[in-house]
C-alpha cells in the first residue's frame, strides 16, 4: 500500500487504515509491543516516534516481498533482552529492567537482518533527552558486540568516540565498568578467560583474538586506521561537519561479521548540525515508506513536537521516556523538570532547557532571523518554476564569502488563491583563502560537492570566484526553463566584476536592472517581509541545504531605522539570504496594483531596445500595451 505522509503527517489515520492482525499473533517480542503502544496512544509519544514505529510494523508485513530483502529474527531480539537483563546500571551497579522504549531501540538494531543474516542497519541515529540513559543503551550493544556477536572472530576493531577526550572517556568507561561486572558471570567469565580480555586504561583488548575496543577522541583524528565492526558516537549533535566520519564508515565496508554505526546525542544549539539534518531526512524517507530508500538507516527520535510543549508538562514523556516508568517516578521527574524550566525561565536560559531537556532543536541566539520550524515547514521539492515570472537577486562575494544569486517566483495558492513567494538560491564557491575546496567545505561544514544542483565550485585555477562562469551560468538558466524575468536587484558593493556583469545583462537583456544600496533604509522593508512570509507560511523552498544553513546562520541586527540581517561569524554563510532579499525588493509589491509586473510607467524600462521601437512605431498601440491615452 502507498502511503505518503508528507503532507498530511497523519500517522495514526494510515495505521488505522490497516488491518494488523496477523502481525499482532505472529509477533509477541517487546519490541514489536511497544510500536502498538504507541500507535494506540496508550503511551505518550511524538511524532516521529509513531512515525518510527509505523515503519517497523509495515516492513514487518512486507517481509517475503521482492524488493525487501529482510527479516525480523524474534530469537535474536530475545537473546539480546536476555543478555541486556544481565548488564549492570553503572551508576547503581546491578542489572535493572529493561523499558519497552529501551527494549524497541535494542530490538531494532539486532532483530533486522538482511538474506546473509547480517544487520540489515548500519547507520544509526538514536536521539532523546537529556539523562534518559542512551549511554547505557549503547553501553549495552558495545559489551554484547564484544561478548557475543564476534565469538571465534579475530582482529576485530570496536571504536567508543565523541568530540572531545573527556566525553569519549565517559563512554569507554561506562563499557569497561559494564565488562567487569558481566565477566563474573557464567559462561561470560570463561569465554572472556580463554580470550584473554584486558580491560586497559585506553583500550580493551582480547590477546588471543586480537579483538579490540578503540577510545579516540574526534578532535585526534585518528579515525583512518580503524576497521570496526561497531562504531558508537557519543553526542554527535555538537558536530558542525561530518568531514570526518567518513573515515569511520569508509573503514567499516567489508567488515565482517557485519558493520554498525550508531550515533547517539540529545539536541544541540546548532540546528543546521548534520546530526539534525539526518533526523530531517530520515523524516521524510520514512514518510514516503514505501519508496525504499534509507532501508538501511534507522532513526528512532524521542523529542517533543513543539514548543508550546515546554509548558505542557503532561507531554514531557515524548522526550524523557523514563518519566513513564512508573507513577513515582512519573511524579518525581515531571517535578524536577518543571523547577529547572522555572529555573531557567528566571536566568533567560529557556532554550537550553527545551535544547537539552525537551530534545528541541532551536537556534540559540535570540536574535535569529528565522524561526527553524518555519524553514523547516516551508519545503516544496515539487514546485515547478519553468516559464514562470522570477525576481532576482544578486550578492557577489568578497575574498572567503560565497557568491550567490537568489530567485523569488511569485505564485498563488492552488486552493485559496493567496499570494505566495517560492525561493531558491545557486551559490558560486570560492576557495582561495581556504587553501583547497576540502578545507572550505570543513572551515564552512558545508559538503559542497554534494549538492551540484545548488552550488558551483568556482572554475578558476586560483579559487577565486569567476565573473564570467556567473554570467553565463545565469543566462543559461533563464533560457533553459523560459523564466521571465521581471527585475534584477544586486549590491555594487565589492568590486568591478559586478558593474561589468551587470552592464554586460544590460546590454544583452531586456531586464530591469536596480542596484540596491546596502543599508537600512533599504533593506529593512524586504528583510521584515522575507521574514513575516516566513512566520506566516507564505514562503516555500527547495531542500536545499546550502540555503537552508544560510537562513538559520542569518541573525537581526538593528538600528533607529529597521532592521538588517548580519552573521555572528566570518565562516556562517548568509550570501543567499542576502541575495534574496535584493530580490524581494521588488518582489514584495508583485501583487499589489504599484507592483512592477502591475505598473504601466515601467513597462518601458522591461523592454528590449527592439520592443520600445516596435512600441513606438506602432501608432495603434496606444500608450504602453495598447491601452488609449488621452494626452
Amino acid at each position: 500500500m502507498k502511503i505518503d505522509l508528507t503532507q498530511t503527517h497523519d500517522v495514526l489515520g494510515a495505521y488505522q487504515s490497516i488491518n494488523w492482525t496477523d502481525i499482532k499473533n505472529k509477533y509477541q517480542d517487546d519490541g514489536t509491543k511497544y510500536c502498538f503502544e504507541i500507535l494506540n496512544e496508550s503511551t505518550v509519544s511524538g511524532y516521529l516516534m509513531k512515525l518510527a514505529c509505523f515503519r517497523n510494523l509495515c516492513d514487518l508485513k512486507r517481509q517475503g516481498e521482492p524488493d525487501f530483502p529482510y527479516h525480523y529474527d524474534v530469537k535474536e531480539v530475545q537473546n539480546t533482552f536476555k543478555f541486556a537483563s544481565i548488564v549492570p546500571d553503572v551508576d547503581l551497579h546491578k542489572p535493572l529492567p529493561l523499558m519497552l522504549w529501551q527494549k524497541f531501540i535494542l530490538a531494532m538494531i539486532n532483530g533486522w537482518k538482511d538474506q546473509n543474516g547480517e544487520r540489515r542497519f548500519t547507520d544509526i541515529h538514536i536521539s532523546v533527552g537529556r539523562g534518559q540513559g542512551k549511554t547505557q543503551i549503547a553501553g549495552v550493544q558495545m559489551c554484547k558486540a564484544v561478548l557475543i556477536d564476534t565469538l571465534n572472530f579475530t582482529n576485530k576493531d570496536f571504536l567508543i568516540t565523541a568530540n572531545t577526550s573527556d566525553q569519549s572517556t565517559k563512554l569507554f568507561g561506562y563499557v569497561k565498568k559494564m565488562l567487569e561486572a558481566v565477566i563474573k558471570i557464567e559462561p561470560f567469565k570463561s569465554l572472556a578467560k580463554e580470550a584473554g580480555l584486558d580491560l586497559q586504561t585506553n583500550q580493551l583488548i582480547e590477546k588471543r583474538t586480537n579483538n579490540k575496543v578503540w577510545k579516540i577522541s574526534y578532535e585526534a583524528d585518528k579515525y583512518d586506521s580503524t576497521h570496526n565492526v561497531l562504531a558508537i558516537y557519543d553526542e554527535t549533535g555538537a558536530l558542525d561537519t561530518y568531514d570526518r566520519i567518513s573515515d569511520i564508515t569508509d573503514g567499516q565496508g567489508q567488515v565482517k561479521p557485519y558493520h554498525q554505526f550508531i550515533k547517539i546525542s540529545s539536541a544541540y544549539p546548532d540546528p543546521t548540525s548534520p546530526f539534525h539534518q539526518e533526523q530531517i531526512t530520515m523524516q521524510h524517507i520514512m514518510e514516503k515508506d514505501y519508496s525504499r530508500e534509507g532501508d538501511n538507516s534507522l532513526c528512532l527520535v524521542w523529542a517533543q513536537d513543539d514548543l508550546d510543549e515546554t509548558f505542557k508538562p503532561e507531554t514531557w514523556e515524548k522526550s524523557n521516556p523514563l518519566i513513564g516508568l512508573s507513577k513515582e517516578e512519573q511524579e518525581r521527574r515531571t517535578s524536577n523538570l518543571i523547577k529547572q524550566r522555572d529555573q531557567a525561565m528566571l536566568a533567560n536560559t529557556l532554550h537550553k532547557f527545551q535544547n537539552k531537556n525537551l530534545n528541541v532543536w532551536l537556534k540559540q541566539s535570540t536574535a535569529s532571523y528565522l524561526n527553524l520550524k518555519d524553514v523547516e515547514n516551508a519545503i516544496d521539492d515539487d514546485f515547478k518554476v519553468d516559464g514562470r515570472e522570477v525576481y532576482i537577486g544578486f550578492d557577489y562575494s568578497m575574498f572567503s564569502d560565497n557568491t550567490a544569486i537568489g530567485f523569488v517566483y511569485p505564485y498563488q495558492d492552488e486552493k485559496t488563491g493567496d499570494p505566495r513567494w517560492h525561493i531558491a538560491q545557486h551559490s558560486f564557491i570560492p576557495w582561495q583563502q581556504a587553501g583547497s575546496i576540502e578545507a572550505k567545505e570543513k572551515q564552512d561544514g558545508i559538503a559542497y560537492r554534494t549538492y551540484p544542483k545548488y552550488c558551483t565550485i568556482t572554475a578558476h585555477p586560483q579559487g577565486i570566484i569567476n565573473p564570467e562562469q556567473i554570467y553565463r551560468w545565469l543566462l543559461d538558466y533563464v533560457e533553459k526553463h523560459r523564466l521571465k524575468v521581471v527585475f534584477f536587484g544586486y549590491d555594487r558593493f565589492g568590486s568591478y566584476q559586478v558593474k561589468n556583469i551587470t552592464e554586460s545583462l544590460n546590454a544583452n537583456t531586456g531586464w530591469l536592472i536596480q542596484d540596491i544600496a546596502q543599508r537600512t533604509s533599504e533593506l529593512a522593508n524586504p528583510t521584515k517581509f522575507l521574514q513575516e512570509s516566513f512566520a506566516t507560511g507564505k514562503i516555500t523552498r527547495f531542500n536545499d541545504p546550502i540555503l537552508e544553513k544560510a537562513l538559520l546562520n542569518a541573525v537581526v541586527k538593528e538600528d533607529k531605522i529597521g532592521i538588517q540581517i548580519d552573521k555572528d561569524k566570518a565562516t556562517l554563510k548568509i550570501d543567499a539570504v542576502d541575495a534574496l532579499i535584493d530580490a524581494f525588493y521588488q518582489a514584495m509589491y508583485h501583487f499589489e496594483d504599484y507592483g512592477l509586473i502591475n505598473d504601466k510607467s515601467h513597462e518601458v524600462e522591461r523592454m528590449t531596445q527592439q520592443q520600445v521601437l516596435d512600441w513606438f512605431n506602432n501608432p495603434d498601440s496606444g500608450l504602453l500595451g495598447g491601452e488609449d491615452s488621452d494626452d
